[in-house]
């Protein structure tokens, strides 16, 4: 079979596959011109059972306190590139108030310095802390070439050259350097579908593989197989699939529903599948088909419904960066923590970008969360729930 048909092949039986997770879709027509109800995209007598398989046994520790819990649930960005015990970001981490933190290049000038503030962060923590950081390849890089990576292209790039070794041999060298230098969760790989190669924060950046779901789907695994030796968790993103809109989210409300297409979720279905998925981000995408009222990250139709329920997911979601324009322009913080807890997000994160109050976003966070809890908001059990998933996580880090 020629590479031509062999593509056309695998794009038109994954645009099929994808199409029937959505009941009454014709594949290869966007969703929306089927115009049926979320009720009707969402059956529950075509659910998937979650993946037991993808759940590791939870650590033997004693039951912590509800605000130990909480804290699991925050992940936030800091400034600065050196950290002592009386940086807020440690103390947060050391008083359980977040459970997670995200570099930035900011944070970002030598290995050793790298090093040095990873190992203050573990030193702190109760619970591993998850240390994360985008290193994507290509345009959305944190860590220059000298830190050691051996090559750095761009997603694109490696989907148009369709090697699977090239891919693999990339996704060792970042994961490698990424585990000497303490860090253990990447935000990435991209696994959404370049459908618009205007598109201006996807295919702008070449941060996607293909407009061909398959080879999305086998680049992003060989890059996440690439980085479970070294104990390095991979994250999906952007979930139900950013690579159609015509807007960008960090500056405010992206609207999908006439450009998305269920093609865009064939490369979640078959990573879940395969077990290939540690966590997923969440879009800040808008599609009224989806959720007539909220987009992707604050819609339980779209985190517990499709995600969870239809696709069969257990694991961790992780939101996008809520200080982006879509969220912030639109909602106010509480209103924006409360839905996306309730949609079923784990990890509320925070880039720190614009400061929430000064020298206490951690805290800040942490505060509404217990509160919204305390006010019957957010179900207690949504916090088990998250908590139970976060540590499970981690489990696979030990």
């Amino acid at each position: 079979m020629s590479i031509t048909s062999r593509r056309t092949f695998l794009t038109s039986g994954a645009r099929v596959a994808a199409a029937a997770l959505l009941t009454g879709c014709r594949p290869g027509r966007p969703v929306h011109a089927q115009q049926q109800p979320v009720g009707e995209l969402i059956r529950t007598d075509s659910f998937i059972p979650p993946n037991q398989l993808d759940i590791a046994p939870a650590l033997p520790v004693p039951t912590p306190a509800l605000e130990a819990k909480i804290g699991q649930m925050i992940m936030v960005g800091f400034g600065g590139r050196y950290l002592d015990l009386n940086s807020d970001v440690v103390r947060n981490m050391a008083d359980g108030l977040v459970g997670g933190v995200v570099l930035f290049g900011r944070n970002v000038e030598s290995p050793a310095q790298v090093q040095a503030m990873t190992t203050t962060l573990r030193g702190v923590s109760s619970q591993p802390p998850l240390i994360a950081i985008d290193q994507e390849g290509g345009w959305v890089s944190r860590l220059p070439r000298s830190f050691g990576i051996s090559s750095n292209y761009s997603a694109q790039y490696l989907g148009e050259q369709n090697d699977l070794s090239l891919t693999a041999a990339q996704g060792e060298s970042t994961a490698a350097e990424l585990a000497q230098l303490g860090i253990n969760l990447n935000l990435a790989p991209v696994v959404d579908v370049n459908t618009n190669p205007r598109n201006p924060v996807i295919g702008r950046y070449e941060r996607s593989f293909s407009a061909d779901p398959a080879i999305v789907a086998e680049h992003a695994k060989a890059v996440i197989n690439a980085h479970r030796p070294h104990k390095v968790l991979c994250t999906l993103k952007h979930f139900p699939g950013h690579g159609s809109s015509q807007g960008d989210t960090h500056a405010g409300f992206v609207d999908v529903t006439e450009s998305w297409d269920v093609v865009e979720l064939a490369p979640y279905a078959t990573l879940i599948g395969a077990q290939a998925c540690d966590v997923v981000m969440t879009a800040h995408i808008f599609n009224a088909v989806l959720d007539s009222d909220h987009p992707a990250t604050l819609s339980r139709n779209v985190i517990t419904g499709l995600l969870r329920e239809k696709l069969g997911y257990n694991g961790v979601v992780v939101s996008d960066d809520m200080q982006m324009g879509a969220i912030s322009k639109l909602y106010d913080l509480e209103t924006a923590v409360e839905l996306a807890i309730n949609a079923g997000v784990d990890i509320i994160a925070f880039s720190n970008n614009i400061p929430l109050r000064p020298g206490a976003n951690g805290e800040r966070l942490h505060e509404i969360i217990l509160g919204l809890v305390e006010a019957g908001r957010i179900p207690q059990s949504r916090i088990e729930e998250s908590y139970q998933r976060i540590i499970n996580l981690k489990q696979k880090l030990a």
